[in-house]
Formats: structure tokens, sequence, C-alpha cells
């Protein structure tokens, strides 16, 4: 449903479209890592997934399972809710292995919250944390890079701007641009691996934010 809703709603906020390298591949059981820019940047990232024939399961703050409807949907479609720093916090990583062993699609932000800057700009991916290593580790499931550009110019900043910026958004019509990388094998170790990661991610996202003519792509 998550994926078909955004597939459907994206096209009202903005113009979205998508590319991907020529040996991109998303083969059921691997893991989808995109960059992090905005709280729209999930339902741009779904629906340009959905473009390619992909619904994945999400890796997701567990307060969203919290919310009335959307938390029922969330559970039902077999997303993963991530429980930061308490006792909780390893079951999203059995989750995300059970749906990798199952077929699914995993789809992970590896830096783990939003960027703090209040301005529309793209920047480069910042650090990863480790929950996309050790996922790789007790997996073994490929990594597909995705970077995303342009949902920052529908949401971002303070939560009065982040409304506004919803509700007229369907009149600017922001540029979103998607491409999908080809997948990697993650063969180093620990922080290594967390880096060959977000170089890959990063060069992914340098190529959508360059499609929409963003300095800090353009510049680099």
């Amino acid at each position: 449903m998550l994926s078909r809703l955004a597939d459907a709603l994206v096209p009202a906020v903005g113009r979205l479209t998508v590319t991907t390298d020529a040996d991109a591949e998303l083969a059921p059981g691997s893991i989808v890592v995109a960059n992090h820019t905005s709280l729209a940047d999930p339902a741009v990232v779904l629906a340009a997934l959905h473009r390619l024939g992909v619904r994945p399961v999400v890796m997701a703050a567990a307060g969203l399972w919290r919310v009335p409807l959307l938390g029922r949907a969330l559970a039902l479609e077999g997303h993963i809710p991530v429980h930061r720093g308490g006792p909780r916090a390893a079951d999203a990583l059995d989750g995300a292995v059970e749906a990798l062993g199952r077929g699914r699609l995993v789809l992970i932000y590896a830096e783990g919250g939003l960027p703090r800057r209040t301005d529309a700009a793209e920047a480069a991916p910042e650090a990863f944390r480790s929950g996309l290593s050790r996922l790789v580790r007790r997996s073994g499931a490929p990594v597909v890079p995705v970077g995303q550009a342009g949902a920052r110019r529908v949401t971002s900043g303070s939560t009065a701007k982040q409304l506004a910026g919803l509700f007229t958004a369907p009149l600017r019509r922001p540029e979103l641009h998607v491409h999908v990388g080809a997948p990697l094998e993650l063969t180093a170790d620990g922080a290594a691996r967390t880096e060959q990661a977000r170089t890959a991610v990063t060069a992914a996202w340098r190529t959508a934010a360059a499609r929409l003519g963003e300095p800090a792509a353009l510049a680099a």
C-alpha cells in the first residue's frame, strides 16, 4: 500500500524523474540504501522504486507505528520499526535479516536521522551509522545505493516551514530526481564497509543532484 500510495501522491507535489546505472539491479533479498534529507524523501524513494517494479519494506523510526492508521498499515505490510537506544534496538536487525531471507528488499537510511539544516539546498550524505554494516555482515546481502535530490524543496527547515512547503508544493511543482546505482558486495570490515557504502550512495546522490542543477553536486 505504501509504495502504491507514494507513487500516486508524489506526482501531486513535484515532478519526479528516475534514472539507473546501466548495470543497476534490484534483485530479491537486496539492501537498498538511500540518503536522507527530508521528511518527504521516503515517499519520493518509494515512488521511484515502485516505478521500477519494486516494493521494499522500510526500516523506520518506531514512533511512526504509534500514528493511528499509519502504524497499522506499517505493521500489516511487514515494515520494520527501529527502536533507537533501548533494549529493543536489536529487533530491527533481526527483522531485516528475516525479511531479506524471504527475498524482500529492505530500504534503510544509514545516516540514522535528518540533517540539522534549515535551508532547502542539497548536501552530500552525512556519516553512516554502523547498522548497515552489521546488517550486511549478518545477511550477506548485496547493497544497492540510491541517491535522491529535491525532497528538501518539498519539506525542510522548521515545522512551520515544512508545513508551508508541503501545502505549496502542488503549486510550485519542484523537480525531484532519484538515481539507482549498481549493486555492491561489501567485502571490507567494520568502518571500511560503512564508508564503502557511503561513497556509493554519495555518488548516486551526486548524479541525482546534478540532474537538478544543484550547486553542491556541480561544484564537486
